[in-house]
């Protein structure tokens, strides 16, 4: 099984500024997962040609299922509101999706705690401040039905604001509690290894520098899995034509779940 998380910048490609839709096809093909999270999704936004980001990676990848799950609603950066999950088509959307070769039996949104308000924040690289109206936050959780049995997946794109991604990290794993089996959890978690394997209590599948795109010096997209894990074959982070992140892939043969009794 290939699990891959990407996250694709709204499909833009730094060098040129450009939103191509077959170069994110491409990159899809190229990742070739079996399943794949991916953040920064746009849907009906003029910016991404009004196209829907997730159908297009679906097609790409072959997915027999998939799913988006809005954080907001409107324009990133502009006019734009917490999602509800109940905007009308047609009306642009921005948040992240999960696809699957494998069919989802259930599918859960998790509406992550938001900073409630605008504040001012000191960034030490480029040193300087800058105001913060933190966006909404939420995690996708699919249940598949794989060759290797049931498989909870969950993708998320957490704060960058320090100690505010590690509380919602914490929330998503209260919430991942419930879930029996096996559990996956990918995404751009904004935070450097090994933070989210302590949080969580979760192993990661692979350790490689995601970000920045050209010469990456930290690792902040994170596959983790709780459960028996199996063993990982190969795992990468490849640059594709696309994003200002690597994206993140692991092949992974799972285990037999032992028997009770």
């Amino acid at each position: 099984m290939r699990l891959a998380t990407f996250n694709i910048l709204h499909g833009r490609t730094l060098r040129d500024g450009v939103v191509n839709l077959d170069r994110l096809a491409e990159a899809v093909r190229i990742l070739n997962p079996d399943i794949l999270a991916l953040q920064e999704v746009d849907r009906d936004q003029p910016r991404s040609h009004q196209a829907d980001l997730t159908a297009v990676a679906a097609e790409a990848m072959g997915a027999v299922s998939h799913q988006f799950a809005a954080a907001l609603s409107g324009t990133p950066g502009a006019t734009w509101i917490d999602a509800t999950g109940s905007e009308a088509p047609g009306h642009p959307s921005y948040g992240i999706s999960l696809l699957s070769r494998y069919p989802a039996s259930s599918w859960q949104v998790i509406r992550l705690p938001r900073i409630p308000f605008r504040f001012p924040m000191w960034l030490p690289g480029p040193r300087k401040v800058i105001v913060v109206d933190e966006e909404p936050r939420t995690a996708l959780v699919g249940h598949f039905d794989t060759p290797d049995g049931p498989l909870a997946v969950a993708n998320t794109h957490l704060s960058f604001v320090p100690g505010w991604g590690r509380y919602q990290l914490q929330h998503i794993r209260r919430d991942l509690a419930a879930a029996p089996g096996r559990v996956v959890l990918m995404g751009d978690l904004n935070m450097p290894a090994p933070v989210p394997e302590r949080i969580t209590r979760y192993r990661s599948l692979a350790k490689h520098p995601t970000f920045p795109l050209e010469n990456p010096t930290k690792q902040i997209d994170h596959i983790l899995v709780r459960g028996h894990t199996g063993e990982v074959e190969h795992s990468s982070a490849p640059e594709l034509p696309l994003s200002d992140h690597r994206a993140l892939v692991v092949d992974w043969r799972i285990s037999p779940t032992p028997r009770r009794g």
